[in-house]
Formats: structure tokens, sequence, C-alpha cells
């Protein structure tokens, strides 16, 4: 299968099979692939959480407002949560970065006001994402992003202290009465040429 034929393969599922597991090999290779996603400078502002413990996911669910049957169904429920401590982000890129990202980011960034910076960690986040949404798609596993979590309960829920919950991302297969498998609600997307400049 192509890359091409898995993204016509992929869609938001909306309803899981609770019935069928993911294989453990899938998860330890999508945390990889979480790993090894890329961001401006190499900043790795990020956690990535795989929650698979059926009580675990009930309280989750509890925290995610109209998609908690998807959190409860799914095999694993990936939380993406950024950084919120500025401090323990520059220790961090001291630590793991070469002087020239970190002076980068010394001349560049960190004068920004607070929020600034932290939207600028959230977009580093949310090219993680795309890159677990297009993987899972490669592995032919079904994926649904959600940002409707309520995100300070999940921080409680997950223990984060110097991070943020951001969006969740539930993985796992679709339920066979899905009704927004493609074969049943077929694909809209704006046309090429609206979408796409060629020059």
């Amino acid at each position: 299968m192509s890359f091409l034929e898995a993204m016509q393969w992929r869609y938001t599922a909306k309803k899981y099979n609770s019935a069928e597991k993911l294989d453990s090999v899938y998860i330890e290779e999508l945390k990889e692939v979480l790993r090894l996603a890329p961001s401006s400078i190499n900043s790795q502002p990020w956690r990535f959480s795989f929650v698979s413990d059926a009580e675990l996911k009930k309280t989750l669910a509890e925290a995610s407002l109209f998609n908690a049957p998807k959190v409860l169904d799914c095999h694993t429920i990936v939380v993406f949560s950024r950084i919120d401590s500025i401090e323990a982000f520059e220790k961090q890129i001291t630590m793991h970065l070469p002087e020239g990202a970190v002076g980068y980011y010394n001349q560049f960034l960190k004068q920004l006001p607070e929020s600034e910076l932290k939207a600028w960690f959230d977009k580093q986040v949310y090219l993680a994402l795309g890159v677990l949404l297009s993987a899972c798609a490669e592995m032919r596993i079904d994926a649904t992003p959600m940002e409707g979590i309520e995100a300070a309960k999940y921080n409680t829920i997950l223990g984060n202290e110097e991070h943020h919950a951001l969006v969740a991302v539930a993985i796992g297969y679709r339920h066979e009465e899905d009704a927004n498998q493609p074969n049943k609600n077929p694909k809209r997307r704006i046309p090429l040429d609206e979408v796409v400049q060629s020059i």
C-alpha cells in the first residue's frame, strides 16, 4: 500500500470496536515514531502519554466531554502535552541540544511574551500530531484526534506538573457499524485545484 492509498483509507473514526486489540508491537513503534517527530530547532517541547489501562481510560473519559465513548472503546489514548514550564524547557534544551540551537532560542525566542512562546510550543506538538495520524494510516490503525477534552482535569489525572494537555488521540480499530467510514460516508474534500497552487 502506498502512502497515498493509506491516506485514502484513513478517516476519523467515530466508533471503535472495544473487543479488537492492538498488537503491543504497534504501540511500541508508534512511541518511537513520536520520539522521531520533527520540531523547530529540534526543540521537542512535548510529552506523549499512552494510556491503555481500562480504569485510567474510564477516568479520562469522564473528562472528555462528547468524546467519552471513543476514549472508553478505543484500545489506547495518546495524550499530547506541551511543556508548560519555561524554566524546565530551557533546562531541557541546554542538556540535549547543540550550542547553535540553544543560541537561536536565546536570540530569537527567549524574549517573547510567555503566551507567544507557549503558542510556539503548541505548534511543535501539532507537528507531532500529524506524524502520528500519518503513521497510524500507514499501519492501518484507526485514529481520532480530539481537542474536546478538559485539559486541566487531564493534567491532574496524568500527574502533569511541567506539561499541559492539548489534544488526545484515540487509536484502535473501527467498529463495523461506524457510520463515518468512507464506504458509508464518502470523504468530502475541496477540489485539488482550489487548495493547491502550482507555479
